[in-house]
């Protein structure tokens, strides 16, 4: 998950700045990590070690304050019993990616996805967003071509993505919604030849820039599967050293998991 990150901290400097620029410093002093990389740790978090969603992403937001949560999102942390308040920002995208790492089959892939969203953004369109990130980074990680992942986002999501960039980026603006950041940000993804590439491109449509190069960011680690060491370590070094650490133990249970996948479809041959 540290595709998505990465591309946090890459836009998390124009959040509230945006640039229409695909050429600018990837990371400046300002570049930090937001409310996009605290609840991604968590749902991996979640994941790993069987934790209930709303009592972890509770927690994280109660430990990780002043990180750019939204005024919804805030208002939840703050109350000694959150519930659900129906939203569809794209707070259920920005932090689900580790859910498409994790699992080995679609269903539980979409179910899981539901899962880490509902405790919050209970609203169709917010738990259509979160599951539809989580899917296309389970196609891409599963060696899915692009047409392929962009054919199962249409058919079961029903999400625009025959728009180009060019098209979008002249009258895109800033909207934190998952139907009007979350197509957007496949686009991008869509259009990359690289990780780099993907993440500059979300970051350049102007628009929610954090979240959009997070959800953009975690595609294209799965589908390129190459980060630039630099980028990895730039991100990694701005991160505090609790995060650090579950973001290394999700890693090591992932290979694990994908190990034994493997002996499994092996021994299944052989049988």
């Amino acid at each position: 998950m540290i595709g998505a990150i990465a591309g946090d901290i890459i836009g998390s400097r124009f959040e509230f700045a945006y640039t229409k620029d695909y050429d600018f410093p990837l990371f400046t002093k300002r570049s930090r990590f937001t409310d996009d990389t605290v609840l991604t740790v968590a749902v991996a978090d979640c994941l790993s070690n069987k934790k209930k969603y709303d009592l972890t992403l509770w927690g994280y937001a109660r430990e990780h304050r002043g990180r750019g949560y939204g005024t919804m999102f805030l208002n939840w942390a703050r109350s000694d019993y959150p519930k659900p308040y129906n939203s569809f920002g794209n707070g259920s995208a920005m932090r689900v990616s580790p859910v498409g790492w994790y699992h080995n089959n679609i269903q539980d892939v979409l179910d899981e996805a539901k899962k880490s969203a509902e405790v919050t953004h209970n609203h169709p369109e917010g738990i259509k967003g979160a599951q539809a990130v989580a899917a296309a980074i389970f196609l891409a990680k599963n060696g899915a071509t692009k047409d392929d992942i962009k054919d199962y986002i249409v058919l079961n999501f029903h999400y625009n993505l025959d728009r180009t960039l060019d098209e979008i980026r002249p009258h895109y603006r800033f909207d934190v919604t998952c139907q009007g950041s979350v197509p957007e940000s496949i686009i991008a993804f869509l259009e990359s030849n690289s990780y780099e590439d993907a993440v500059r491109k979300a970051v350049s449509l102007g628009g929610d820039s954090d979240t959009m190069a997070c959800i953009t960011g975690g595609i294209a680690e799965a589908y390129y599967k190459d980060i630039p060491k630099y980028i990895i370590d730039e991100a990694r070094k701005r991160l505090t050293p609790d995060l650090l650490v579950v973001v290394d133990a999700f890693e090591a249970k992932y290979n694990a998991l994908e190990k034994e996948n493997i002996n499994n479809q092996v021994e299944s041959l052989k049988a």
